[in-house]
């Protein structure tokens, strides 16, 4: 039997390795969502729908599944998870209408519930010292998204989109064999069976829990909405083709991903709290400046007018973009971090409602992307959306810690009274 050492490397390498597979299915209409949108003749709100349904029920089912997690263990949950999506994710490749798409995206979306089940799953293998470094590993695997914009549009080039899902299903086939093989299975990692779906239910009072779950629509919600947006933007407003788009793209996508592990290591050291903070004022000040249209500007003066243009070229965009990916990066392990500090023995029922709100923001963001550029002709409001959210998101974290500081104080003073 092997050590518990190496069934903790073994779970953690294998959970990866699915939850980035997971992952890159989950955005796969990024992609291939381009050449359907020209072949179905879809408007920008009707594109951001089709990019996003996958994220809905990925981000609805994330709950359920933190809960199964929480008393079935992960192993189970996340073999039948897997197998369950190979069929739809086949089946795209296949289909010709809008609401076949849909249909079919709800279906293959559950592969990205997969985070509420490994990061759970993961984090139980791991003493707390510990736990921020092994949840951002696991948590790395969100470079599926990557993967995606690298495989997928060399995929098309070469024998058209509608070879993607096939490729993709018979990845998962491999991919879930591959899992079973090297996972294992704990059964003090459960909690009791005693305890009730009502209390597990009682998370959803805790406002903490859902302070950190607005966090979580900003830093994860942010990068599955810009991730399923950015080739598109980059076709759109930079006139790169699909598959320069996607490399450009990955710019932001690949290092927000990776770096998740370094995030969780100083999660570790400095504090959740910290560093949480520190990446949210860094967002605010980076989406400010992306949020600035292109414009020309006109300028009456003595020896009369005067043009200046005003906006960010590609590499200025892009350097902005891969700083705001790599402090999401960071603040994805944070948040999970948190979790892991404040509810240790509740970890897949609260990282289950905290994934959701991360996930509704990613469901969320591209039809709010889409429809901001119909109604307001301008691709830069998507940023302009997203620095009010992380205005927000300070606010909140700003009035919390005050809250505390009161609530420290009065501790302080019946203490010595």
């Amino acid at each position: 039997m092997a050590s518990h050492k190496l069934q903790q490397l073994s779970v953690l390498s294998s959970s990866t390795l699915a939850f980035t597979v997971c992952f890159a299915v989950w955005v796969m209409f990024s992609i291939i969502g381009i050449p359907i949108k020209a072949s179905l003749h879809l408007n920008e709100t009707e594109f951001g729908l089709l990019a996003a349904t996958p994220i809905l029920s990925g981000s609805l089912i994330r709950l359920p599944l933190g809960m199964w997690t929480d008393r079935y263990g992960g192993r189970i949950v996340f073999l039948i998870l897997m197998l369950s999506t190979i069929l739809p994710i086949y089946m795209i490749g296949d289909a010709t209408q809008y609401w076949q798409f849909l249909a079919l995206g709800l279906c293959v979306g559950i592969a990205g519930g997969s985070f509420s089940v490994g990061i759970s799953y993961v984090a139980r293998w791991f003493t707390k010292p510990r736990q921020g470094f092994a949840m951002g590993i696991f948590g790395a695997g969100n470079a599926g998204a990557a993967l995606t914009k690298f495989v997928a549009p060399s995929i098309v080039a070469a024998y058209g989109w509608q070879m993607v899902p096939k490729v993709y299903a018979v990845a998962m086939l491999v991919t879930a064999c591959l899992f079973w093989a090297f996972s294992h299975s704990d059964p003090k990692h459960r909690v009791s069976s005693s305890v009730t779906v009502r209390e597990q239910l009682r998370a959803l009072k805790d406002p903490v829990v859902w302070r950190y779950g607005q966090y979580y629509a900003i830093v994860f919600g942010g990068y599955v909405g810009l991730s399923l947006w950015m080739t598109k933007y980059y076709i759109n407003e930079f006139g790169l083709n699909m598959k320069t788009a996607a490399l450009v793209a990955t710019v932001f996508v690949l290092p927000s991903g990776v770096i998740r592990a370094l995030g969780g290591w100083v999660s570790d050291k400095f504090g959740a709290h910290r560093v949480t903070c520190w990446i949210l004022w860094i967002s605010w000040g980076s989406l400010f400046i992306l949020s600035y249209p292109q414009a020309d500007l006109a300028v009456k003066t003595i020896s009369g007018p005067a043009s200046f243009h005003l906006g960010l070229n590609i590499w200025a965009f892009t350097a902005l973009l891969f700083v705001v990916g790599i402090s999401w990066g960071f603040g994805k392990a944070s948040v999970f971090k948190h979790i892991a500090d404040d509810y240790p023995h509740h970890i897949g029922v609260i990282s289950g409602i905290v994934g959701l709100m991360g996930g509704l923001g990613g469901f969320v963001l591209p039809i709010i992307f889409g429809a901001l550029v119909d109604l307001t002709g301008v691709r830069s409001s998507a940023f302009m959306f997203l620095f009010a959210m992380t205005t927000f998101s300070l606010f909140l974290m700003l009035t919390s810690m005050q809250k505390d500081k009161k609530r420290h104080k009065l501790h302080l003073a019946a203490a010595k009274a």
